[in-house]
């Protein structure tokens, strides 16, 4: 975690700088170079919304469309008290890269509202939803953009959302808009296994970058910053895989046990402490700058950006980085890993396990399907593998880090929907 006197880099420089890092050492055409670091649309909605106790609040929200030349502009919405449209913009351009790299039929988009959902009661936050997903309008649509859960959003929130777009439809057509949102209850349309589908692409892609490396996760010692979706699942799968959780970073502070901690039983004692790791009895307290220079094999950030940086780097023993979160690592920060010859797996293929999950739930909605969990984690691992192959490969022709061979395979096909359909009028 950064300290208040450090000032974090703004992700936007972070990812302004990979993508011209690929284009660079790809050569991407001049014209698609300047299309694709601009943004197409950028939305601030301001709305009120009367709280519990009869005030009324006015509330900040966004929604930002990258590109969509692939199809409908996909991503998340996230309820953060710092959200800015800066932020929602770089989010937007990495779903852009997500999406393609995965080879799905989406664009990139996100979005969110600035707010601290904890200050706010039940009924306050689905009226805060359902109001925000009123201020969009049609600027979201399930063949447009197609929002799903991020930072502090679940499938609860995605069913108001989806309840209200529905709501503003003429009755007989109301089914057909669904899959405005995914990441749905699954009595609500959702998909099954999508609730752990990112947790499980990340560790898909550790047992992949483990088989590449010659080795397994058997064994291996890993750190979760972050126990939210993603943290909680990666952390169950990976235990699945043999690896030992020895320490654990959130919001309430960072827990520490050499001898290793059960993800299930700490989930089961966050029920009971308001979500929070803190006081967790099997484990001692340990300071938060302390956390990513914890001895270990494997560190998956997976709660917010711009975590790992160039005052932090130096410390980290782990021999590979896999990015649950998007944007955790800045490029000086990743300058210093890679000069202590740390991997990363970069977010855009390391979290990519919940658009892949999204798509899925897109897809059964638009065929009016079911589709059966053991098909879902199969297609799923799947195109996570064949996305890691690719990186590969295509850091081997570059001789490039993973990172920027990931950027060239979505640029790549984007370049090349470009080049084929050509620039109107």
């Amino acid at each position: 975690m950064m300290t208040k006197e450090q000032k974090a880099p703004r992700m936007i420089d972070s990812v302004r700088q990979q993508f011209e890092k690929a284009a660079d050492a790809m050569n991407l055409n001049a014209d698609i170079r300047k299309i694709l670091g601009q943004t197409n649309n950028e939305l601030v909605v301001h709305f009120p919304v009367r709280l519990d106790n009869g005030s009324v609040e006015v509330f900040t929200g966004y929604r930002v469309q990258h590109n969509n030349a692939l199809g409908p502009y996909k991503g998340g919405l996230r309820y953060h008290p710092e959200i800015e449209l800066d932020d929602a913009k770089a989010l937007a351009i990495w779903m852009t890269w997500k999406t393609s790299l995965a080879g799905l039929p989406y664009g990139g988009g996100k979005g969110g509202i600035q707010i601290d959902p904890s200050k706010y009661s039940k009924a306050e936050l689905e009226r805060i939803t359902r109001r925000f997903t009123h201020a969009l309008g049609d600027n979201i649509g399930p063949e447009y953009d197609i929002p799903a859960p991020d930072v502090n959003t679940n499938s609860q929130i995605m069913a108001w959302i989806a309840d209200t777009y529905m709501s503003t439809k003429q009755p007989n057509e109301r089914s057909k808009y669904s899959h405005v949102v995914t990441g749905k209850p699954v009595n609500s349309g959702g998909l099954r296994g999508r609730d752990r589908a990112t947790g499980f692409g990340v560790v898909v892609t550790l047992k992949a970058w483990a088989n590449w490396r010659k080795t397994s996760l058997e064994g291996k010692k890993y750190i979760v910053q972050g126990f939210g979706n993603v943290g909680q699942w990666a952390s169950v799968f990976m235990q699945e895989n043999g690896a030992v959780l020895t320490a654990v970073q959130d919001a309430s502070g960072s827990i520490y046990n050499a001898n290793g901690i059960d993800p299930l039983d700490l989930l089961d004692y966050m029920k009971n402490n308001n979500g929070a790791i803190a006081n967790y009895p099997k484990a001692v307290a340990m300071p938060n700058e302390d956390f990513f220079s914890v001895d270990c094999d494997v560190c998956i950030p997976a709660a917010l950006g711009n975590q790992i940086t160039n005052l932090n780097a130096d410390s980290i023993k782990a021999k590979v980085i896999a990015e649950g979160a998007n944007g955790p690592t800045t490029p000086e920060g990743e300058a210093v890993l890679r000069e202590k010859g740390v991997d990363i797996i970069p977010d855009i293929l390391c979290n990519s396990g919940g658009v892949i999950g999204s798509y899925f739930e897109w897809l059964q909605n638009r065929s009016g399907e079911i589709w059966e969990f053991e098909d879902v984690i199969t297609r799923l691992e799947k195109k996570m593998l064949d996305s890691f192959n690719r990186v590969v490969r295509t850091a081997e022709e570059y001789k490039a880090d993973f990172r920027t061979a990931a950027y060239i395979e979505a640029i790549k096909r984007i370049e090349l929907t470009y080049n084929e359909r050509g620039v109107f009028p």
